[in-house]
């Protein structure tokens, strides 16, 4: 097993360090960081509102995904829960927690897209 492991890190030593050995050097690294700030938004506007929203989106993403999580979790405790009353109460109450993080992502995704499109600019 140490042989194996040792092999694995000599091979990863021989594709990395190619790769690390030809990184080009970036002179000027201020027009390089803006550049990259500038591409986040597909090369639209780096403003402050869209940059909110992109940030807004991406947390009632995660958040969305972390509900749906939790309710597979609950329905797979329900399942395994053989019956026992306490345990099928604590899995029911699991599902119905997610179902209502569910409703509140959908509900805070409707009224930001509301608030951005309906805010003057």
């Amino acid at each position: 097993m140490k042989k194996l492991l040792i092999a694995a890190l000599v091979s990863l030593g021989i594709v990395v360090t190619p790769l690390a050995i030809d990184a080009p050097v970036f002179a000027n690294a201020k027009s390089e960081v803006t550049s990259g700030i500038s591409s986040v938004n597909d090369g639209n506007s780096t403003d402050l509102p869209s940059f909110i929203t992109n940030i807004v989106n991406i947390l009632l993403f995660l958040a969305g995904a972390v509900a749906v999580i939790v309710l597979i979790i609950g329905g797979i405790r329900y399942v395994i829960s053989s019956g026992d009353s306490g345990q099928v109460q604590s899995a029911k109450n699991t599902i119905l927690y997610a179902v209502i993080g569910l409703i509140v992502v959908i509900m805070a995704y409707a009224i930001m897209n509301f608030v951005v499109t309906n805010v003057d600019k």
